[in-house]
């Protein structure tokens, strides 16, 4: 099954060459959650702020469907 997975901020350099802007579709298996998602393109679960699945905040544990949306935010600092 296939899934979208957004990185933003520093995190894009986690995602292929390839991808387009911050977005790529990846290919997981069945029961996979967004925790094992974010294993995949080597991102230390601890790292992102803020983790949303179809656009509604996930703690990690959320198995993933067909279809699905992942996006993960890193902490930002400004001022």
């Amino acid at each position: 099954m296939r899934v979208e997975l957004r990185l933003y901020a520093s995190f894009k350099k986690y995602l292929p060459g390839d991808s387009p802007d911050n977005t790529c579709s990846v290919e997981v298996e069945e029961g996979a959650t967004v925790r094992k998602l974010l294993e995949k393109f080597q991102i230390p679960f601890d790292a992102p702020k803020i983790i949303f699945l179809n656009g509604i905040h996930a703690r990690g544990d959320e198995v993933l469907k067909d279809g699905d949306r992942v996006g993960a935010f890193p902490p930002v600092a400004g001022g």
